[in-house]
């Protein structure tokens, strides 16, 4: 089994992006056709850099589909540490939906995508930084995987390997893959990998140099192509087929209008010969790379010839004869890629559509569950069935044939093993470090998703020669308003637990509610919930049965847990949710992401929460907030006894603002509201007459207003991304510094991913500054927060990154947050 899976794993990084949660492949005249041409180029480019929406979508898909080139991106993270504009996921389920929008965008431009372990950890200022948290040896051990796997004639760089690249991992990218380029040759260099692979140089490395608002390190003497050309079969240019592409990285707000007309891209050389005529000067694309091709080159001639775009199942013939051929020649790297592309083509071609689907779309390892497999021919061409295998079972279906336009469906009954692992993304079954994640077998490295657990393979023929077609299971439905869906099936443990909250607050030793919701995934779930408590906590009840009869069935249990003692300490700590169903300890909660542009995610993370004790007071009882890109700061503040009301037009425009002891703009409200705009003269009007309002942080660019306070500033780049960073209170005496909470630097410690980001800059000196902070070897920061009286109220604008620190139950963060929004009056 081993083996089996070594096996296809390796295969799986020679084909095309699988589309796991999408419907049977199928492809329409026009892309068979470019398929055609794709099928008689034998060049590979493998384009570096550091996180999604890095890539140059339009070079990928001029590369890959103008020029046919095997085409990938590398990125070395999933984006984990960026903004999120369409939710408020952070971290690792951000990586999870940008994960999934760089697959819908390679789905566009027809390039493949691959990953490192490396963990987006947030903005850096350097490589030197960036390699403290990420282990360079294996993340560089990655990229030679990677390479190695791929076997790229080219390699490109989005970024030059200095300052320019304007964040350390952009610079950590342009680094690493110069020294893959050399290690990836060298059979010293991670030797381990040497029994699944063999060494790999590349012809050339080059970085595709870029004009970015003011930065342009392009020159006219630099190589160039055009890359604006148009694509009849595609009916579009690669300007336009790019911004289809990146703008589906959606996340990030990087929609894009379409360009359209002549687009050169310039490029510098960094190791090999430097292009003269193309990017692949020196490197044979054609089938003269295969040794003893023989007549292939003619065979792919004659199927072309043969391709009628009226009826596609005329290439059949040619194509069938040149998968004989191939199959013929010995095994080697361009031999299985072309021999993979022709088959596609023959199945394409044949109009043979093949699917396997769950009725249910939530399994249990050891379930039965009702399934189908169908099968139909678009076309003439014979096709006669031999077997059908799933799980636990395997069909005889004695040649039968397929009659054009007949759906055939045989439904089945599918096991599923008890073995089968639960629906989790592989980076994140281990626990991880803050660099990179941690990845239980070594051959998933660079796969950007899971391989799907269970599958339907199908043994038939077509016009006598053999197939075989693995078809993973799916779940499909159909919803009244966006009609027939896919999503990937989601293997579950027996019974999930939900916590109404991840931060629990704890002020004094009065005993808390902990609620837990339980959630049976199969029938006939019983068993026993506990708490798994850190030293210091207790709980009332020390174990509670359960027993849900039916799958999907809820109840809730609740648990009373409380601090030991406090004695003033600022403590953050974690406790686990223990389900035991027969004998067996499971701890699994369940999340799920649900976006219109990316498929249904569903994971199963650890059942967690946090403990925080902490000293603090607070004044007042009722907040106002005003929702930005999205965070966790409402929920937060409700944790610590606050009354938080979302506010929208009626709220700000008709509502009295004066009940409320403070209003709080979300993260990048600024950026996203344009209601703002309006809303901004009745907030500090609010603020006049005597309100709080705190503005959390936003980005310079683009404001709804540029009269964010009622005192001039504007907004910088500027930020302090140690977490650690040492802050000096600049006036401890005043008010704020004392009051409700007594502050002191111990309050910064703990902070998690940065200090604060976009801090003020050009400040009124109305304004007064609390703190200032530095990263190393910079200068000092001393505008992450500016507070002003205004009438009789507070302003206050911070850049400090709140909206990570109080869902990750900072205890420090608590009590400045508190400070800021409590005035002593």
């Amino acid at each position: 089994m081993l083996l089996r899976n070594c096996i296809a794993l390796l295969i799986g990084l020679t084909a095309a992006i699988p589309a796991w949660a999408q419907p049977s492949p199928s492809l329409n005249a026009a892309e068979i056709k470019l398929k055609l041409r794709k099928l008689d180029t034998l060049g590979s480019v493998l384009y570096v850099a550091a996180h999604p929406d890095d890539e140059n979508t339009r070079l990928l898909g001029y590369l890959a589909q103008e020029k046919c080139y095997r085409t990938g991106y590398l990125s070395l993270t999933r984006g984990d540490g960026g903004q999120n504009l369409v939710g408020d996921e952070q971290g690792e389920l951000l990586g999870l939906i940008r994960t999934q929008e760089l697959l819908a965008a390679r789905r566009i431009d027809g390039a493949e995508q691959f990953f490192t372990r490396a963990r987006d950890f947030g903005f850096s200022k350097n490589p030197a930084e960036t390699f403290t948290i990420w282990d360079r040896k294996k993340i560089l051990g990655d990229v030679v995987w990677v390479i190695r796997k791929f076997q790229p004639d080219i390699i490109i760089c989005r970024f030059p390997a200095d300052s320019r690249a304007g964040h350390g991992h952009h610079t950590a990218s342009a680094i690493l893959a110069a020294e893959a380029f050399d290690a990836a040759a060298d059979p010293k260099q991670y030797p381990e990998q040497l029994q699944y692979l063999k060494p790999w140089q590349a012809k050339r490395l080059l970085w595709n140099t870029y004009s970015f608002g003011s930065i342009n390190t392009t020159a006219d003497d630099q190589f160039k192509i055009n890359v604006g050309v148009f694509n009849h079969l595609l009916g579009k240019g690669y300007g336009e087929i790019a911004a289809e592409s990146r703008s589906q990285h959606k996340s990030q707000g990087f929609g894009v209008p379409a360009a359209r007309g002549t687009a050169l891209e310039y490029f510098t050389p960094i190791k090999g010969p430097a292009p003269k005529n193309n990017l692949l000067d020196g490197v044979s694309t054609s089938w003269d790379r295969i040794p003893n091709a023989g007549n292939i080159p003619a065979l792919v001639d004659n199927a072309t010839a043969a391709y009628n775009m009226d009826n596609p199942a005329s290439a059949v013939p040619a194509l069938l004869e040149l998968r004989k051929a191939l199959q013929q020649l010995p095994q080697s790297y361009w031999r299985d890629i072309k021999l993979k592309e022709t088959e596609q083509l023959v199945i394409a071609c044949t109009g043979l559509w093949v699917e396997a689907y769950s009725q249910q779309p939530t399994l249990t390892p050891g379930q039965n569950a009702p399934a189908s497999v169908q099968l139909i021919v678009n076309s003439n061409i014979n096709v006669q069935l031999s077997s059908l295998h799933i799980p636990g079972k395997d069909t005889a279906l004695n040649n039968t044939s397929l009659q054009p336009g007949q759906l055939i469906t045989f439904p089945q009954q599918l096991n599923v093993p008890n073995t089968t692992v639960f629906t989790q993304p592989y980076w994140l079954r281990q626990d991880h470090t803050a660099g990179e994640y941690g990845i239980p077998d070594p051959m998933l490295v660079g796969y950007p998703e899971n391989i799907p657990p269970l599958e339907a393979s199908i043994d038939l023929t077509i016009a006598g020669q053999p197939f075989n077609i693995h078809r993973p299971f799916q779940y499909k439905y159909t919803d009244p308003v966006k009609g027939e869906l896919y999503e990937s099936l989601v293997i579950a443990p027996p019974v999930v637990a939900t916590l109404a909250t991840p931060v629990w607050i704890f002020t004094d030793t009065k005993a808390q509610v902990v609620p837990i919701k339980l959630k049976a995934m199969t029938t006939g779930a019983k068993g026993a919930v506990t708490l798994r408590l850190p030293h210091g906590f207790s709980a009332q009840e020390q174990t509670q049965p359960f027993e849900l009869s039916g799958k999907g069935d809820e109840k809730e249990i609740r648990f009373h847990v409380a601090p030991a003692k406090i004695n003033g300490a600022n403590k953050t700590d974690s406790f686990t949710v223990v389900i035991n169903v027969n004998g067996k300890e499971y701890t699994q909660s369940i999340l799920q992401i649900n976006y219109d542009h990316i498929p249904s995610i569903t994971l199963f993370p650890t059942a967690q929460g946090k403990l925080v004790t902490v000293s603090l007071q607070h004044n007042g009882n009722k907040l106002g907030y005003i929702a930005g890109a999205g965070d966790k700061v409402a929920a937060a503040l409700q944790q610590v006894g606050y009354q938080v009301s979302l506010l929208g037009e009626k709220e700000i425009m008709d509502g009295s603002l004066q009940q409320y002891d403070a209003i709080i703009t979300g993260v990048r409200a600024y950026n996203t509201n344009p209601r703002l705009k309006y809303w901004q003269p009745r907030l500090l009007e609010y603020v006049k007459n005597g309100g709080t309002l705190l503005v959390q942080y936003n980005t310079n660019s683009p404001l709804v207003t540029t009269e964010l306070g009622p005192y001039p500033f504007a907004l910088s780049r500027d930020r302090v991304t140690d977490e650690n960073a040492s802050v000096q209170i600049l006036d401890a005496a005043k008010d704020i510094m004392q009051y409700p909470n007594k502050l002191s630097q111990q309050d910064f410690d703990g902070w998690v991913q940065e200090r604060g980001l976009y801090f003020p800059e050009n400040i009124d000196n109305r304004y007064g500054k609390l703190f200032s902070m530095q990263d190393k070897d910079e200068p000092l920061r001393d505008g992450s927060t500016i507070i002003a009286r205004y009438g009789k109220g507070r302003y206050v604008y911070t850049g400090l990154s709140f909206f990570r620190q109080l869902p990750a139950g900072v205890p420090g963060a608590y009590r400045l947050f508190i400070n800021l929004l409590s005035d002593k009056k």
